[in-house]
């Protein structure tokens, strides 16, 4: 038991069915009726009843009927009798019965019927042999009873059967279908646009048009997008780099862990720049996973003792706070992983092949908010690696990048980085501000950086590095960034800012 007996799939009404069934009596009082009458598809002749809608051949009243229906669960029943008197059958007919025994005859219902017979103590279960048997001689299917007499039952029985889920309550939208005064007229299908065959043929003349909508149609011409100011200078910027031969590093990982963005750069653990209020760390997952055992055992020990020349830091290194999450604080962390990759290459095939590299992205700092100082900005960054660089090389390649931008009269200060060495801030000439501005920093990797890495000691690797945001504003004449990238912009400005053309100047 159980299982519903298959219904018949219902005839689908056409249009001339339909049409017929109008002529003849006039209208459809009732488009449930008549469905049932047909053996039509309800929904199918509501279609229909839409479709000659469309053609203002008729109009029609909608009509919500409120009814009842039985479940799949329902229909069993009423067919096959309830779960519990299906159970109680079962049981008698074979003078007790276990769970598994029962199970095997009716399935599911036997599940469900064993609880509700034992529920009304039409049979007991005893408890060393675990097999049921019945309490009472006969019982009546009342459930079975209700089920077939489902439109004459009280509200309580109803609500009882609707908690068991054999019934629930249905709602149908009935139509009445009258003519309307173009009912007769030929009638051919409204299009909505003029064919080629139309005007060959002279048949548009008698053809009916869909009206066109004057209403909802908007008159504002697509004016298509426009480029952020920032990402105008940004595109200018990648393809001056490109054009001097540097590639692009991948820097779509945000989020880094402590040892690349620190400790890989020989920066101490103690470093101030290495604290919550510089730093964005990150609370889950908290902890990277996969850092490369043996390079960070190395890492560990120029920390702890130097080598090649170096003291080292010399205190004690954490693993523990090298695998702290955060938010990148610069894109160095990337050239540095890029470098291991460099490393990883020449120890694999003992060829050291020189490179340039660059990348302009995201990083973050927990920076006091104010016109020069963001907490998120982007950086524009490049390193080259070859045999024996100096300073003389990373000045020259600085003035070849910066006349390409427009900006003449470097000078250099030397300052202090914990992984160049030297180090140096960038100032040059800014044409549009005409004054002296400070442009960026740069320096040379330190060999505390460079060789735990695995790279050939006569390897120097140049860097500098400068930010977006204040390149930008520069050359947009805007005072404070925060109106270049914040909630402070104005988004409008992004159509009316100028194309970014940078112009090498002349020495």
């Amino acid at each position: 038991g159980g299982v519903c007996s298959g219904v018949s799939a219902m005839a689908t009404p056409t249009k001339d069915d339909v049409v017929a069934v109008i002529e003849e009596k006039g209208e459809i009082a009732d488009s449930i009726q008549l469905s049932a009458e047909k053996g039509w598809d309800h929904d199918r002749l509501v279609g229909v009843i839409k479709s000659l809608q469309a053609d203002d051949r008729v109009t029609s009243t909608a009509s919500k009927i409120e009814g009842t229906k039985l479940t799949e669960e329902g229909e069993a029943c009423a067919k096959d009798g309830s779960p519990e008197v299906q159970v109680f059958n079962c049981i008698k007919s074979k003078g007790g019965a276990t769970q598994a025994e029962i199970d095997e005859v009716l399935g599911l219902v036997g599940k469900v019927g064993v609880g509700a017979a034992m529920k009304n103590r039409w049979v007991s279960m005893d408890k060393g042999t675990k097999k049921f048997t019945t309490s009472i001689d006969s019982v009546s299917d009342d459930v079975q009873n209700d089920l077939n007499a489902l439109k004459d039952l009280p509200q309580d029985k109803f609500e009882a059967l609707k908690k068991r889920k054999l019934v629930a309550l249905t709602s149908t939208t009935s139509f009445q279908v009258t003519k309307t005064d173009t009912w007769g007229a030929a009638k051919t299908k409204a299009v909505a646009e003029v064919s080629a065959e139309m005007i060959l043929k002279g048949t548009w003349k008698d053809q009916e048009f869909k009206p066109l909508n004057f209403n909802n149609v908007s008159g504002l011409r697509s004016r298509g997008g426009a480029l952020h100011p920032l990402m105008k200078v940004r595109s200018e910027i990648r393809n001056i780099l490109l054009l001097m031969g540097f590639e692009e590093m991948p820097t779509n990982q945000w989020v880094e862990s402590s040892f690349w963005n620190f400790d890989t750069l020989f920066q101490p653990q103690q470093h101030p720049a290495r604290d919550a209020h510089d730093t964005f760390f990150i609370s889950e997952p908290a902890r990277a996973q996969n850092l490369p055992q043996e390079y960070l055992e190395d890492v560990k020990n120029m920390h702890e003792k130097g080598g090649r020349g170096s003291t080292g830091w010399r205190y004690d290194w954490s693993e523990d706070e090298a695998r702290k999450n955060l938010l990148r604080t610069h894109t160095t962390s990337v050239s540095s992983r890029m470098l291991y990759k460099l490393a990883q290459e020449y120890k694999s095939s003992g060829v050291f092949t020189p490179r340039k590299y660059f990348s302009i992205d995201r990083v973050f700092r927990n920076e006091t908010l104010d016109h020069t100082h963001l907490a998120e900005f982007h950086q524009v960054e490049g390193f080259i690696a070859d045999r024996n660089l100096g300073l003389g090389h990373l000045i020259g390649v600085l003035k070849d990048f910066f006349l390409r931008i427009g900006v003449t009269q470097l000078r250099f200060k030397p300052a202090y980085n914990p992984y160049t060495e030297p180090s140096m801030e960038i100032f040059g000439y800014h044409p549009l501000l005409k004054k002296t501005v400070e442009l960026g920093n740069s320096g040379v990797f330190r060999p505390e950086m460079l060789l735990p890495m695995g790279l050939p000691e006569d390897v120097t690797v140049v860097a500098w590095g400068i930010g977006l945001e204040r390149t930008a504003a520069r050359m947009y004449n805007i005072k404070g960034i925060r109106e270049l990238f914040s909630a402070e912009q104005d988004v409008a400005e992004t159509r009316k800012k100028k194309m970014t053309w940078l112009q090498r100047a002349v020495e």
